[in-house]
């Protein structure tokens, strides 16, 4: 038989466990607060503006309930202590229509205001639909890979790998897929969160109102180097866009199907860099290659075959 462990040799393995757990969940939590107070709070854009205004609204009408609950219930135990000698005891009562149609009627409306805040709001930020503005949007090809982020602009003919650089006050379209895994797409400060996934393509609609760097981030879990799997969205004026774009077209290499395959490669906490041209069509060929066969996973050892006919 195996000798029993002592209570201090289990609470040390359990505290050990709780460590670890600690270790392992940190890079997932802290991100995850960090966004919501400094990000989803403190918004950027017009997208993450109207987000906050539901947040608030949604707040307000919560507490309208829930305050008043909490001071009925503070009172109703204050005035029917047993020293309170007015208090009346009405053993007999039964039922009260009035309350009745109080204790319906509130729940009702709340219920009533949040789908109604739910419905427009739905329809307003719906991810595929423009934004309200006279510029033209620019247009921006997201694929996910393990654990880095590939940005293609196809108007400029460029591709960047975990960084972002658009001018600000000018909307952005993104079409967004994954090459691997299911993933998510999240500027916490412009708003709306939105998946990737293998074979399918997503629409987004973003702006930043003023200059600055915004982090991104993946929003899903997807594996070991799922905690470097950020980036940054750098907001900046008109001409220091078109600065970048001249510099990127004159340094980086070229982003063809060898250069993709090597890209896709497994790697975790990559720095930016840029690709001064792409192979036309890119975007659509790793769309269909990473499309699953019927009951199949996709898998993310898929290549582009040099010789592969891309299509616009």
């Amino acid at each position: 038989m195996y000798p029993e462990k002592s209570v201090w040799e289990t609470r040390r393995g359990m505290s050990s466990g709780l460590k670890r757990l600690g270790r392992r969940a940190a890079p997932i939590v802290f991100p995850c607060l960090t966004a919501a107070c400094t990000g989803v709070l403190d918004p950027q854009g017009p997208v993450g503006a109207a987000e906050k205004l539901i947040l608030l609204n949604s707040l307000g009408i919560m507490l309208a309930v829930v305050i008043p609950t909490i001071l009925a219930t503070l009172g109703v135990a204050w005035w029917f202590r047993a020293s309170n000698s007015r208090a009346l005891y009405m053993p007999d009562w039964e039922y009260s229509g009035r309350i009745e149609l109080v204790v319906w009627a509130i729940p009702a409306m709340v219920v009533i205001l949040l789908g109604g805040i739910g419905w427009v709001g739905s329809h307003d930020l719906d991810p595929q639909k423009p934004l309200s503005t006279n510029a033209k949007p620019i247009e921006i090809q997201v694929v996910s890979l393990d654990w880095k982020w590939l940005f293609i602009y196809p108007g400029q003919g460029i591709a960047s790998v975990n960084r972002l650089v658009l001018p600000a006050g000018v909307p952005v379209h993104f079409y967004l897929t994954s090459a691997t895994v299911m993933n998510s797409f999240f500027v916490p400060e412009l708003g709306s969160q939105i998946y990737t996934m293998p074979g399918m393509t997503t629409q987004l609609n973003l702006q930043a109102d003023k200059p600055g760097s915004y982090f991104g981030l993946s929003a899903q879990f997807s594996g070991d180097g799922f905690s470097g799997m950020h980036f940054s969205y750098d907001a900046v004026s008109q001409s220091q866009f078109e600065e970048w774009i001249t510099n990127a077209r004159s340094q980086g290499p070229i982003l063809d199907a060898a250069g993709y395959n090597k890209l896709a490669q497994k790697s975790a906490d990559v720095a930016p860099y840029t690709y001064h041209d792409v192979t036309e069509g890119l975007f659509a060929t790793i769309l269909r290659l990473s499309a699953p066969a019927m009951g199949m996973e996709a898998s993310s050892d898929a290549t582009v075959p040099a010789s592969a006919e891309t299509v616009r």
